[in-house]
Parts: C-alpha cells; structure tokens; sequence
C-alpha cells in the first residue's frame, strides 16, 4: 500500500522540497517552507472521462443585474463597493487584537435582517461569542447563527440542508479538511479549505466571509494562492494605542481598491466615522511650531490629518531620525531638499517626523506639508492656525501639482481653513471654485518657505 508523502512546501512560491530548506531555490525567500502531507494516488478517487465543455460566445451571456446585501455600516459597505455580492469569497486580514472579529460580527448582526447568517468559529466558544454579542448589542438578533467547529465536512451538511445568505469563518487558519492528515494552519489546509468554501460559495450563492492571520510582515499568512483564490481582500489596520481603525482593500473585483472606511473603537464595538478629518484634529495644539495639516486623499474621500515635525540639536554623533506614519525614505529625501535648496542644515540635529492620529501618508501629495513642518521646528515659527497644504516635491525643489484638488480645497475650507498652501499648477486649476482667494500657489520649496516664514 502506498502511504502519504511528507513535502515541505514554500507558502510564497508553492516550490515544493523533500526535506526542509532555510532558502527557498524558487523565490529566494528565507523561513517561508512549511510541512505538509500529499495524499498518496491511491487515496484519490480514479478519475473518470471529463465531460465535453463547450465555450459560449461573451455577445451571448445573459446579463444579470447585480445585487448587493448592505449591511447598514456605511464605511464597510463603501470598501466593499456597495455591499455584500452574493456568491463572493472575502477575505479580512489584520494584525491580532485589531478588531476583526468584532467589525465582522457587527456587520453580520446587521446583514441578518435580510436573510440568516451564520457564523463559524475555530477560535472561540459559543460562551465567548455570546459575551462578544452582548456588549455589541446584538444578542436578540433572531436570523443570527453561531456555531463553534473547525471541520469543514461536519459544516458540510448543516450548510446543505440549510444554506444561509451569509457565511463568515473565523479563522481560515484553524479550519481542515479530514482527508488531509496535515494539521490546521499547513499550506495544505489553508489551500484546500479556502477552495472548499470558493465552490461552496459559486454553488450556493452565500456570501462568504473569512478571517485571516497576518506574519509580522503583515502579510496575509499561509499560501500566497489563498489571495488569489478570494473576490476580494480587506486588511483592518491602526495602531492599538489609538482609537481608529481603517478599513482598506487591496483587492476587489466588485469595487474599487481605492475606498478606505473609518471606524472608533469604543467599548460597545467598532463605530463608523463619517467626518474622519473633524476627529483627527480635535486635540490639535494651537501655536506651536513644526505643525502643519495636509489634506490627503484616502481613496476618492479627503482627510485632513495633522503632520508634526520636531527639530532639536543632538548631542551625538550621528543624528537621530525616527519617522512615524510617513514613508523614511521620503523625508530623508524631502530633508536633502531643504538642505540643498533653502538652506537649512540637519547635519547636527535629531529630527522627529509623527503623524497624529496613527494614520499612515503613502501619497506623495504630504510632501510640502512635511516640508513646512521642518522648516518650520527648525526656526522655531509656528504657522497660523488655520493653513493647510498640499503638494509633492522633486529632487531640484519644485512643488508640482497632484490630483483632486476640488476636493481637498472643498474639504479645507468647510472645516475652517482660510488659507491652502499648494502648487501653482493647482492654484490655476482652482481658480473659478476660489473666489475668496484661499489657495497661495508656490512653485518651489525655497518660494513656499519665504513666503510663510519671511
């Protein structure tokens, strides 16, 4: 009799090794082989003649009109464009203690008003699901289902019998499949229980969720192809000292990668924010120096954050630089153009550069704000209160224009801003939608300097 095999698999790559490596010969990545049993090909069922396919022309598929289950939370219908597609496979991912579980079982308690839900838990009793359910305040939802098992062939036939609209497992990591003898968690199991809920999700049309673990790269755990195989990818990320928490996707097929929601956490759960701008500048402090607001845009919404930059001589050698929110590598650009075009000098002094609220900038429009908030900590002048700026610098010290500026100049000034520091480029492109004169274009970073601290 033939036994299973013992394979050693790379879960980037799928290269596949008899004994374990520390390098991956396929995709050169280290610590990324994991054990995993291959079923022998007598355990497999004899493969019979495949029934003959016929192709259809694209001209001749019916179409059918989509619909979509809304949960009622704004911010999560909007990531994932609208709602809930029957018959999509989600993936949510995010570091532990973010609050995955608690923004799906929100979100599931509100979706069982169009139809039942049930909700599988590897990780958690019934008893902790229910505690979790009445500080939400959803422990009188009648079309809420739960249900604590991590063996997919005994939910088989509870979701035969009785399919529900929504489907959410928690997590993919702690599910398997009987006939692999690997255990939860492996390549394997990962790989074939997320395709086990694919088919059962295209077959029944159900909705389903599924909630994954991130490594410390923050990346999604187990085999790359588990990304590939869902409809669509949220990642829920934040900083747990802090109240907020974004909900971004990286992939969607039914949507735009471009939405993020926000959300609070508070003691009854997840809350949505609708003005994210007016939170994150509630605790701004007033006439202090190395303080400067950008309006980024996070998808098609504008936000207002507030970037702080702190100046100090150091007593060492090698000067400090810690940046927190903001891309290192950018600053220690944007820090050579100061040096070089508006004559600072950061040769003996540590610089701190922070993004308050715990949100990260990946936009190159934070630029000029991060420019102002040196230059300003550096001589020690605080900018007025209500300034905000926008605009991304080059290498010989021009600001250039970035996109959506309506937008971000809309959103500045229904929160009070008075005046908009951004590209020329910009300014002339706003000039029908500025009546009041708030935009003050620049067109470089020694221009922009001048121009605010003389």
């Amino acid at each position: 009799m033939v036994k299973d095999k013992t394979v050693f698999q790379c879960v980037e790559c799928g290269y596949e090794s008899p004994k374990w490596l520390g390098r991956c010969p396929g995709c050169q990545a280290w610590n990324t082989l994991q054990e995993s049993m291959r079923a022998a090909p007598g355990r497999s069922a004899a493969r019979g003649r495949a029934p003959s396919v016929e192709p259809v022309r694209l001209f001749d598929v019916p179409v059918i009109g989509e619909m979509r289950l809304k949960s009622g939370l704004d911010e999560w219908d909007r990531v994932l464009g609208g709602g809930l597609v029957p018959g999509s496979l989600i993936l949510l991912a995010g570091d532990p203690g973010i609050g995955k579980s608690t923004l799906l079982l929100q979100a599931l308690g509100r979706m069982a008003r169009l139809g039942p839900v049930l909700y599988v838990s590897g990780e958690e009793s019934l008893a902790q699901i229910k505690l979790r359910a009445q500080r939400l305040g959803l422990e009188r939802t009648d079309d809420l289902w739960v249900l604590a098992e991590t063996s997919l062939d005994a939910l088989e036939s509870l979701v035969q019998n009785r399919p529900p609209a929504v489907l959410a497992v928690d997590s993919i990591q702690t599910m398997r499949l009987d006939l692999l003898e690997s255990a939860p968690g492996s390549v394997a199991q990962v790989r074939e229980s997320a395709a086990w809920l694919q088919r059962l999700a295209k077959d029944k049309n159900i909705g389903v969720f599924l909630v994954g673990h991130v490594t410390k790269e923050g990346v999604v755990a187990g085999p790359r192809v588990l990304e590939h195989l869902v409809d669509a990818v949220l990642y829920l990320e934040g900083d747990r000292s802090h109240t907020f928490r974004l909900l971004r996707a990286v992939k969607n097929r039914f949507g735009s990668t471009n939405e993020i929601g926000v959300f609070e956490m508070k003691e009854t759960g997840l809350e949505q924010v609708s003005n994210p701008s007016r939170f994150l500048l509630a605790e701004r402090p007033k006439g202090v120096s190395g303080s400067v607001v950008v309006c980024a845009m996070e998808g098609t919404r504008p936000i207002l954050v507030e970037v702080q930059a702190l100046v100090s001589s150091s007593g060492w050698a090698q000067p400090r630089r810690t940046f927190m929110g903001v891309d290192p590598n950018r600053v220690s650009l944007l820090l050579a153009v100061l040096e070089k075009k508006a004559g600072f000098s950061f040769l003996q002094q540590d610089v701190f550069v922070n993004v308050a609220g715990g949100v990260k900038l990946t936009e190159t429009a934070a630029d000029l704000a991060v420019v102002l908030a040196l230059a300003g900590s550096a001589m020690d002048a605080p900018l007025p209160e209500d300034l905000a700026a926008w605009g991304e610098v080059g290498l010989s010290g021009e600001v250039r224009g970035v996109g959506h500026a309506a937008r971000r100049l809309a959103e500045a000034v229904s929160l009070g801003f008075r005046t908009v520091v951004c590209p020329r480029g910009n300014q002339e492109q706003l000039a029908a939608c500025d009546p009041q004169g708030v935009c003050l274009g620049v067109r470089s970073v020694s221009e922009a300097v001048k121009r605010l601290f003389g």
